[in-house]
This record gives C-alpha cells, sequence and structure tokens, in this order.
C-alpha cells in the first residue's frame, strides 16, 4: 500500500487522487458508492427520516474502500486528505457523469510516466488497464 505525500493544494492533490483510482473496478465503485450516498441523504430528507443519514457514509466509504484495498491495493487518501479525497470523488463522479475521466486518467499517467510533476507525489498503482471509465 503506497504511503500518501504532502499537498499544499487540492490542485497539486488532484493528479495523486486520479492516479490513485486508475483502475476501472475502483472508479465505478466509487461512482456507484457515491451516488448511493447521495441518493439515500436526499431520500432520508425528502422522507424526514434523519437516522438513514448514518447508511449515506457506510454505502459511500465501504464500496470505495473496497476499490482500494482490493482492486487499486492502495490505502484511501480520505485518512490523511478527508476533504480533499471527497472534493475529488465529486469531481471523479461529475467527469464520469459528462463522459471525461477516462481522458483525465490517461492524460494524469502519461504525465506520469513523462515525469511531469514532482517525484515525491508521482505513486503509480499497477495493474488494470484504465482505458475504459
Amino acid at each position: 500500500m503506497s504511503d500518501v505525500p504532502h499537498f499544499d493544494s487540492f490542485e497539486e492533490f488532484w493528479p495523486y487522487y486520479v492516479r490513485e483510482h486508475a483502475k476501472k473496478t475502483t472508479r465505478v465503485l466509487h461512482f456507484t458508492g457515491t451516488s448511493l450516498a447521495l441518493a439515500t441523504a436526499a431520500y432520508a430528507a425528502l422522507k424526514r427520516r434523519p437516522r438513514l443519514l448514518l447508511l449515506a457514509p457506510v454505502l459511500g466509504y465501504g464500496l470505495s474502500w473496497i476499490g482500494h484495498f482490493f482492486v487499486e491495493q492502495n490505502r484511501p487518501a480520505t485518512f490523511t486528505y478527508p476533504l480533499w479525497s471527497l472534493r475529488g470523488d465529486f469531481r471523479m463522479l461529475a467527469k464520469m457523469i459528462a463522459g471525461t475521466m477516462d481522458a483525465e486518467v490517461e492524460r494524469v499517467m502519461n504525465d506520469a510516466q513523462r515525469g511531469n510533476g514532482s517525484a515525491e507525489h508521482d505513486v503509480e498503482p499497477a495493474g488494470e488497464s484504465s482505458s475504459a471509465n
């Protein structure tokens, strides 16, 4: 499992976040978990059942962490950068809906291979191809 380097801004953190989500299966698990968490929160608010809000993070983080621990085999950045990680989840969700996340993964991975960016931030996951959203 990879160590999380230090970042001073979200924009600096974003390429690291993308590399930690290089595998399609991880991104799909995040998409599903984030979508279920949002739907659960909306349902809880509409039905005025606040106890259901407790289920939202379980769904969101549960599926996401399965992707990190078993697919990417890395440590979720949530433990070190909880707010930036959540912001990254929402940016990734938006890019997946827009159909642009594949291109973003490809761009970030290519930048890492060319050595663009700080070496301390270039942590590449091994394994599954990231060519599909």
